[in-house]
């Protein structure tokens, strides 16, 4: 059975680690916010001044003056700082961010991300992605596998506008879960969501990857 959305978030929740500093990206990853482990230390930060982002609010504690990047109210937790979106840019592109968890359109089995645009519709623009994909040490994206319609979103090649090449470490869909291994430049199976098999996955799939020796159940 595929995994929803939160559970999509909660795993991708499982990545972080005491003491990191993380960007989380517009759409789903947003949720993650949520699902900090218990007594874990996590400093989230948001492209426009803020570290620190706190659990989404309730209706009692909505401020409408504190957004993140997507313009979604939220809380701030104890310690946090506000700072300009200059400042915020110079800790992205200086190597401060440990890591960024993103959505996407499309990713390529080399790596390569496309998030930000599908030609002939109208954008925002590319908002933080790029540099977050070029100065975070290490880039998870969470998806839905495939879209609506169907078609394959983990792909061999982009075919939307590339936000980066060569960058995303981990893919999390709903359908499993792959790392990506440098010496082979493809990606790696390693875990599959409860009740799916590694047969359904190569069906839904135009990206080549390869398949761990062990490959898990996603815990949910």
């Amino acid at each position: 059975m595929a995994l929803t959305r939160e559970q999509i978030t909660q795993r991708a929740a499982g990545e972080l680690r005491d003491g990191y500093v993380v960007n989380l990206g517009i759409g789903m990853p947003t949720q993650v916010a949520n699902y900090i482990p218990r007594g874990m230390d996590v400093w989230l930060q948001s492209e426009n001044g803020l570290l620190g982002i706190g659990p989404f609010p309730t209706e009692a504690e909505v401020d409408p003056d504190l957004i993140n990047a997507g313009k979604q109210t939220v809380t701030a937790r104890r310690g946090a700082s506000y700072f300009s979106s200059a400042d915020s840019f110079a800790m992205i592109r200086g190597g401060h961010i440990d890591m960024c968890i993103l959505g996407a359109m499309q990713v390529s089995q080399e790596g390569d991300i496309a998030n930000w645009m599908i030609p002939g519709k109208m954008v925002k623009g590319m908002g933080g992605a790029m540099d977050l994909v070029a100065g975070v040490r290490r880039v998870v994206v969470t998806m839905e596998h495939n879209s609506k319609d169907g078609g394959a979103k983990f792909v061999r090649k982009c075919t939307l506008p590339l936000t980066g090449q060569r960058c995303i470490h981990m893919l999390i869909t709903d359908l499993a879960i792959f790392e990506f291994d440098e010496g082979s430049r493809r990606f790696v199976l390693t875990e599959v969501a409860p009740g799916v098999t590694v047969d359904e996955v190569r069906a839904k799939t135009e990206a080549e990857f390869k398949v761990a020796a062990q490959v898990k159940a996603v815990a949910v």
